[in-house]
């Protein structure tokens, strides 16, 4: 199964792609979209889901995870993040993907089977398990490998709950 993972962002909104099969995930490729302060609202929320999509397109996935927002005291930070979300969301139901959210908390569960680890943790065990001999950079396209890789470890997981 070819997995997009996605860190959504405003500035910058980082891709991984996995392939997974079983327990066994092998990166692909992975980047960042970064937009330009200058440019407007509307132009970069529409540039990342355009972008995502032609990722999905070209790179042939079948399914993506994504970290859902998250936010702790400012909720004004959030929104533009929110809107990314939604765009990408819409562009790649357009494409028939399916998109499954994912909060940090499971990401982490899921890559380093501790939900308070560190980013340097999560980035480390990405790096581990997916055979690289650096952390991927930039530290988004990292955390969208995570997520990738956070769907591949819960579906590995459903598929040895329905054999057993």
């Amino acid at each position: 199964m070819r997995i997009l993972g996605i860190d959504p962002g405003y500035a910058q909104t980082g891709w991984g792609v996995v392939d997974s099969i079983g327990q066994h995930n092998r990166p692909v490729s992975f980047g960042v979209i970064k937009t330009a302060p200058t440019m407007a609202d509307n132009d970069r929320i529409h540039f990342i889901a355009k972008s995502i999509g032609e990722i999905a397109l070209q790179q042939k996935i079948e399914i993506c995870g994504m970290e859902d927002i998250f936010f702790t005291k400012n909720i004004s930070s959030a929104i533009p993040v929110a809107k990314v979300i939604g765009a990408t969301v819409h562009q790649l139901s357009l494409l028939n993907i399916e998109v499954r959210m994912y909060s940090p908390l499971s990401i982490k569960s899921a890559i380093t089977g501790y939900g308070g680890a560190d980013k340097k943790q999560i980035q480390e065990m990405v790096r581990i398990l997916l055979g690289f001999e650096k952390i991927p950079k930039p530290d988004h396209a990292a955390d969208a490998l995570a997520a990738a890789l956070c769907l591949a470890v819960f579906n590995a997981t459903n598929m040895r709950m329905k054999t057993q």
